[in-house]
């Protein structure tokens, strides 16, 4: 089989379709990123992506190549997984999808079953299919095939999944698909292309709000002295909540949810629809940055002239994206108040600073300056926010880091730390939700 695009949906699916035993060819345009694959050059940070690439490659099963049309020839199976970056009204850009498709149609040497991995609006796969049956007279089944990888665990995701979905009317696709997916132990539901289509949308939607469902309750929980964290484990233990995702915070970011929540609300209004509550747990993510500022803000009387220091800038821990990052949104509103800020990750370090340089006013560019260490970022600070829930940000020496900083307000954007324990230690604490921690 054949996929094309080496983005993380891509190389990780390919690689771990490589690991179930299938022969796998990755296509990509750059050849700068092909010739790393090809000497085991990983291109994104995800834990233990670089050896099961290393591992495969060796054994026959992974290859990497510029020429798509030799990989759609040598393919049953073509899988488009390019990315659909957002357009400027939150719509999903679907050129690389399209583009793909049309090199696939003149590549095409007898049937093949074109999956669409990509996250796509709801009608894309009826769209390839119009396409595709203009540029080739060799038959061809569109299906819908989304991923609900974890960036972090997304080997994991992709090697043991709790769900495949195959959106096809067509008895040869699906057969064909289930054939992909028959060593992975998982439940394989098949659907119409459209209901697979929105089922991604919808279970990111869901999540998404889930998430800014607990923020909420956790600017109540400030105001009225409970603890946010007794309160998502007592809603939690029901069964029809579950504890995933409530965990308050800075709010969500990375390359799936901001993304395909404002895609969700832009395929509603196409239709005349609208969705309030998506909508709704979009605006609370954007407050959730602008009410940390403020915090920060009272507790410094002003932030002109102060330096604050960022521990974390990727949008999750365990991995290097900075894609929607509460980091930078916080850089954005701090520098433009007048602040400097410090900061620091232990994997993102450079695709951070590469994307504030891309985002910066040339008055604010240089208003942010990359650490090398936790203790750097701490160095005459007058606040310490923590961004990004780093496990090893919890077993720092908070002692040391204290000596370090000018004042001592420290403010946990995602309730990593002991409150008393930073008290203890000479912090003025603050978490979010966290009752009397409010200032």
């Amino acid at each position: 089989m054949a996929v094309i695009g080496t983005g993380y949906v891509g190389l990780v699916t390919g690689t771990c379709l490589a690991d179930h035993g299938h022969h796998v060819v990755c296509v990509d345009a750059v050849q700068e990123k092909i010739d790393a694959l090809n000497k085991g050059q990983i291109p994104i940070w995800e834990p233990g992506l670089d050896q099961l690439v290393q591992r495969n490659a060796a054994q026959g099963r992974l290859r990497f190549t510029t020429n798509t049309a030799a990989a759609v020839q040598a393919s049953e199976i073509v899988m488009i997984a390019v990315g659909t970056p957002p357009g400027e009204d939150g719509s999903a850009d679907l050129t690389y999808v399209l583009d793909a498709a049309r090199t696939v149609a003149h590549a095409a040497n007898g049937y093949k079953v074109v999956v669409i991995k990509s996250t796509v609006p709801v009608g894309t796969g009826d769209r390839v299919e119009v396409l595709m049956a203009g540029l080739t007279n060799h038959p061809v089944d569109v299906v819908s095939n989304p991923e609900f990888l974890r960036e972090g665990s997304a080997v994991h995701d992709a090697l043991h999944p709790d769900r495949i979905v195959i959106g096809t009317d067509s008895e040869r696709a699906a057969a064909i698909m289930r054939e992909l997916y028959a060593s992975i132990d998982a439940p394989i539901l098949v659907t119409h292309r459209r209901s697979s289509e929105m089922i991604k949308y919808a279970a990111n939607a869901f999540l998404s709000v889930k998430i800014s469902f607990i923020n909420e309750i956790a600017g109540l929980c400030e105001r009225l002295d409970a603890d946010i964290e007794e309160v998502a484990w007592g809603i939690g233990l029901d069964k029809r909540i579950g504890g995933a995702f409530l965990k308050a915070g800075l709010g969500f970011g990375g390359s799936c949810f901001p993304k395909d929540t404002s895609a969700l609300i832009r395929m509603a209004e196409e239709v005349g629809y609208t969705v309030p509550v998506v909508q709704a747990a979009v605006a609370v993510n954007h407050r959730q940055r602008e009410v940390m500022v403020a915090k920060v803000r009272a507790a410094l009387g002003t932030l002109r002239g102060k330096r604050i220091g960022m521990l974390g800038i990727a949008f999750k821990p365990n991995t290097d994206d900075v894609r929607e990052a509460a980091s930078l949104h916080l850089m954005k509103l701090l520098t433009a108040e007048g602040a400097t800020v410090a900061a620091y990750d232990p994997v993102a370090l450079e695709t951070g600073r590469w994307a504030w340089r891309a985002q910066a006013s040339p008055e604010t560019a240089e208003a942010v300056v990359f650490c090398e260490s936790a203790e750097a970022t701490a160095d005459q600070a007058d606040a310490l926010i923590l961004v990004t829930e780093w496990p090893a940000f919890a077993e720092l020496d908070w002692a040391a880091i204290y000596r370090r900083m000018k004042q001592p307000y420290l403010f946990d954007g995602r309730n990593l730390l002991d409150p008393a324990e930073m008290r203890r230690t000479g912090f003025k604490y603050v978490g979010v939700g966290r009752g009397a921690g409010a200032p």
